[in-house]
């Protein structure tokens, strides 16, 4: 599966810094005329590389030519324009890179205490969360992050889409973001996404009581073998914060297996969203 260019950028950049080794980087850069800054560029993936650059650079290394297919093929992806580039001006840095990595998982796994998660959002409920949001000004700001959580919606569909684990607060299904009606839309689209293979979409009910996810919402992005190992996402008020330490992925990784463990079943939180659908068609036609 082909990466998302900053994440393959970053991937061809940690190969070439463990390949320079003990050399230090302003004699590779001499040795090549070009300046440390831009082997230094290269390595923390600020920027990407021709494929000639990279031929001279791993030539500099003692690469053998037959075993360079895979970073021509990280270079590749690292020089392709995103398809998130049109809205990288509307959204914070983290968020983009946050983008990337969800385009690359094979197992997204989320803990939402508050909304529906943006993957699942309806495009009326979705303008009504990020109207509101901290950093949110203009019309055209509110028009192209709606673009973008929409265009996300897309990896669900890919060949083959992502595993999806998602618990809900039972709160989510009674929080009026939008109105009645909006909800009520909003959570028929619910029933419907949990019926699709590979989602699964469980109910936290209100007497769980307390439990391991109060302090916040999360999600544990896992990607396919050899690739790179799992990131958490957390989301604030001034953007999301990324954590990648083992120990740390842990952590969120237990509070998930207690947040399901503490769920109504599949079958069960599908019928409770559904019911909510329907005291809500009720009370609009009443």
């Amino acid at each position: 599966m082909a990466r998302a260019t900053s994440t393959a950028r970053r991937e061809l950049g940690n190969e070439l810094r463990r390949l320079r080794g003990d050399r230090r980087a302003a004699d590779v850069a001499s040795a090549l005329g070009w300046s440390e800054s831009k082997l230094s560029r290269i390595e923390t993936a600020h920027t990407g590389i021709t494929e000639a650059d990279l031929d001279r650079l791993l030539t500099t290394y003692g690469v053998r030519v037959e075993d360079r297919d895979r970073l021509r093929d990280l270079a590749r992806h690292g020089r392709a324009r995103a398809w998130w580039a049109p809205y990288r001006s509307s959204v914070p840095d983290p968020y983009d890179e946050y983008v990337a990595l969800e385009a690359e998982a094979v197992l997204i796994s989320e803990w939402e205490p508050q909304v529906v998660p943006g993957l699942l959002q309806t495009d009326e409920y979705a303008r009504a969360v990020i109207e509101v949001g901290a950093d949110v000004g203009a019309a055209e700001t509110i028009q192209r992050r709606l673009a973008l959580r929409m265009a996300r919606q897309a990896v669900l569909t890919r060949d083959p889409p992502p595993v999806l684990r998602i618990v809900l607060d039972e709160a989510v299904l009674h929080r009026e973001v939008g109105g009645p009606e909006v909800l009520r839309r909003q959570l028929a689209r619910l029933v419907e996404a949990s019926e699709r293979p590979g989602v699964e979409l469980l109910v936290l009910p209100f007497s769980a009581g307390a439990h391991a996810g109060m302090t916040e919402p999360f999600m544990v992005l896992e990607f396919g073998p050899g690739t790179r190992a799992p990131v958490v996402h957390s989301e604030g008020l001034t953007g999301g914060l990324f954590r990648v330490k083992p120990a740390d992925v842990d952590v969120y990784r237990d509070a998930l297996s207690d947040l399901r463990e503490r769920s109504m079943s599949a079958e069960m939180s599908r019928t409770a969203i559904a019911q909510r659908e329907e005291a809500l068609r009720a009370l609009a036609a009443s």
